[in-house]
C-alpha cells in the first residue's frame, strides 16, 4: 500500500529549468520563460509521468483538438485545435494515473506549442497584475479554448513571434517586447473566447433555467437552512464547470455573474416571504441559509434601498 501511494504523490518543478531537465529538453535560453515548438519542428521529449505542480505559467497551443475534449457537455466543433492555460500552483495529472481523464498533460511535446513564463519575469511591470483578470487560467481542461481556422493563424503568428524575439534578439528591449506580446496573446484568447461563448449559445439555452432548478431544489431541501447561502462552487459542480467559466459564461449570456444570480434569486424568494407570510426577519435569514439576521439585512437592503421590514411594511 505505502508503495502505491508513492507513485500518486506530486512532484513540484519549482524553475523552469527543473521542467526542462525532466523532460528532456537542454536548458532554457532565458531562465524564466520558454518556449517548446513542437508544430513547426518535432520534438523528442518526455511527459511527467506523475502528478505535478507548476510554479510557473502555461499557454498550450494543441492542434485538431476536434472530437479528443469536450466542451463542457458539447463537443468541439471547430477542428483547428485549442488553447489551454494553467496558472502556478495548480495540480496537473499524468494519463497514467488516470487513463480515464482527459487532462492537459497527455501531450506536451509534438505537434503542441508550449509557452512557459515563470511570475518573475512579470514583476516590475502592469501584467504582473492584471494577468489576474485573464479569468481562463482557472478554467478547467474541458473548458479550453477552441479555435477557428483564421483564430489559429493569429495565435500561431503570436506564438512565432514570441519565439523569434527569444532566439535571436536578446538585448536591452527584448523583456519589453516579450511582455507586449504576451499581453496581446492574452488579449486575442480573451476575445476569442468572448466569440466562444456566443457561437455556443445554442448550447446553453436552458442554462438559467436549470439554474432556477438548481437553486429551487437547494431552498426547498434540509440542505437549504442547514448548508448555509448556496455559493458559486455549488452551482459550478452540479453544472459540470469550473467556477470561474460558469461566471464568464452567464456574464456573457446575462450580463450577470453566478453570485450576482444567486442574491437575485434569494431576494426574490425573501420578497415572497416577506410579502405573503408571518415569519420573523431572523426565520427568513435562517430559511435561505444566513447565518445572522444583520448579514441577510444588509444584502437585502443593498438591492432593494429598503429594509426587509421597510419592505414588508408596505404589504401591511
Amino acid at each position: 500500500m505505502a508503495s502505491k501511494k508513492s507513485n500518486h504523490s506530486v512532484k513540484r518543478f519549482h524553475t523552469l529549468s527543473e521542467v526542462m531537465d525532466a523532460s528532456g529538453f537542454p536548458p532554457p535560453k532565458h531562465p524564466l520563460i520558454v518556449l517548446l515548438n513542437g508544430v513547426d519542428k518535432p520534438l523528442k521529449g518526455r511527459a511527467p509521468n506523475k502528478s505535478h505542480v507548476l510554479n510557473y505559467y502555461k499557454i498550450a497551443f494543441k492542434p485538431d483538438a476536434g472530437g479528443e475534449l469536450m466542451y463542457g457537455q458539447t463537443k468541439f466543433d471547430f477542428k483547428e485545435g485549442g488553447l489551454f492555460f494553467v496558472a502556478p500552483q495548480q495540480i496537473l495529472s499524468s494519463i497514467e494515473e488516470n487513463d480515464k481523464e482527459e487532462t492537459v498533460e497527455q501531450e506536451i511535446l509534438s505537434p503542441q506549442i508550449t509557452l512557459l513564463i515563470d511570475p518573475d519575469f512579470l514583476l516590475q511591470y502592469p501584467l504582473a497584475k492584471k494577468i489576474h483578470q485573464y479569468h481562463f487560467f482557472s478554467y478547467a481542461a474541458n473548458e479550453a479554448l477552441h479555435l477557428s481556422a483564421k483564430e489559429k493563424k493569429t495565435i500561431l503568428s503570436l506564438f512565432r513571434d514570441i519565439e523569434d524575439e527569444l532566439d535571436s534578439r536578446i538585448d536591452d528591449m527584448s523583456h519589453n517586447v516579450i511582455i507586449s506580446q504576451i499581453e496581446l496573446l492574452l488579449n486575442y484568447a480573451q476575445r476569442f473566447y468572448n466569440r466562444q461563448f456566443l457561437t455556443r449559445k445554442q448550447n446553453y439555452p436552458s442554462l438559467t433555467d436549470r439554474i432556477d432548478e438548481l437553486l429551487e431544489d437547494y431552498f426547498n431541501s434540509e440542505r437549504g437552512p442547514s448548508g448555509g447561502v448556496p455559493t458559486v462552487n455549488y452551482l459550478a459542480d452540479q453544472l459540470h464547470m469550473s467556477a470561474s467559466y460558469l461566471s464568464d459564461l452567464l456574464r456573457n449570456f446575462t450580463g450577470q455573474n453566478t453570485q450576482q444570480i444567486i442574491h437575485d434569486k434569494m431576494i426574490y424568494r425573501a420578497k415572497n416571504m416577506l410579502s405573503t407570510t408571518t415569519l420573523s426577519i431572523a426565520e427568513i435569514a435562517f430559511e435561505l441559509g444566513f447565518e445572522q439576521p444583520q448579514s441577510f439585512s444588509r444584502l437585502f437592503k443593498l438591492k432593494t434601498s429598503q429594509s426587509p421590514q421597510q419592505y414588508r411594511t408596505q404589504f401591511n
